[in-house]
């Protein structure tokens, strides 16, 4: 009889093994094609087109919004659905705020060649950095690095390897495996998901400025897992290592205009370069 239960349950263990192995990265990584639509043509001429390459070789595309005279120059890494057409709203408003903006897709989505992995979307924003870092004509430790949702695990990279002159981090989690097992409990994670986005492990190398955001409600990535990655961090709370609480706020919503108003005064004290 235990031998026979046993059978029962390793079944459909090695099942989920062997789907989460094949299908991992489709699970995480929700991109949506170039479709040729109107949203491809933002209006105004305040936005260039720009074609790029990875290391790889692989083509990636982009959208620079170039300020005429920025306080910041910022790298924009996005979550893990849509392509840049989604965000052409927060493009335009962080210019607002006195940035130039340089809003990518990565390998897989829009307009941008291959199909995204972990290692492939980190050389895409490596790539990404030192095309605005040419384009700006600084120093790519000059840079200020931004990340939404999984964007933050692809920003959190970039900071901790080869610094930054901030870093803003947006619903964003430790690790990928810590977001698994909140949404799904009895899923062992830990021990299947080959992609980490080891954020928590990585940020305390990071020593410049922090500026986070979080909404109090976020289904998606709870704020516990945004306090605790903020915990990670270096330095003391105060000026250069701030906490936005969106109370009330989910996981897609738009930040509101007092979050953008901490952003432009967390743009001016920064160190400058």
């Amino acid at each position: 009889m235990l031998w026979r239960y046993g059978y029962l349950l390793v079944f459909p263990l090695v099942g989920v093994v062997c789907v989460v192995a094949i299908f991992e990265e489709r699970l995480i990584f929700h991109p949506r094609k170039y479709d040729g639509s109107n949203a491809w043509r933002p209006s105004g001429n305040d936005c260039e087109d720009v074609t790029f390459q990875a290391g790889d070789g692989t083509r990636l595309h982009a959208w620079y919004f170039e300020h005429p005279d920025p306080q910041v120059h910022l790298l924009y890494c996005h979550g893990n659905g849509g392509n840049i057409t989604g965000r052409l709203g927060v493009a335009r408003q962080l210019v607002k705020r006195g940035a130039s903006v340089f809003l990518f897709d990565y390998r897989g989505y829009g307009r941008s060649e291959g199909s995204p992995s972990e290692q492939g979307v980190l050389d895409d924003a490596r790539a990404a950095r030192s095309e605005l870092a040419q384009r700006a004509g600084i120093d790519e430790a000059e840079i200020v690095l931004l990340g939404r949702s999984l964007g933050g695990g692809v920003a959190v990279d970039l900071a901790a390897k080869e610094g930054a002159r901030g870093l803003i981090l947006e619903s964003t989690f430790t690790d990928l495996p810590d977001v698994a097992s909140v949404r799904f409990p009895f899923f062992p994670a830990r021990w299947l998901l080959r992609t980490k986005f080891d954020s928590i492990g990585k940020l305390p190398a990071y020593e410049g400025p922090l500026l986070q955001y979080h909404g109090s409600d976020d289904r998606i990535v709870p704020i516990e897992l945004g306090r605790r990655l903020f915990a990670a961090a270096n330095g003391v709370e105060g000026e250069e290592k701030v906490f936005f609480v969106m109370e009330g706020g989910d996981h897609n919503e738009m930040p509101p205009p007092d979050y953008y108003e901490s952003m432009q005064q967390f743009f001016q004290r920064l160190p400058s370069r």
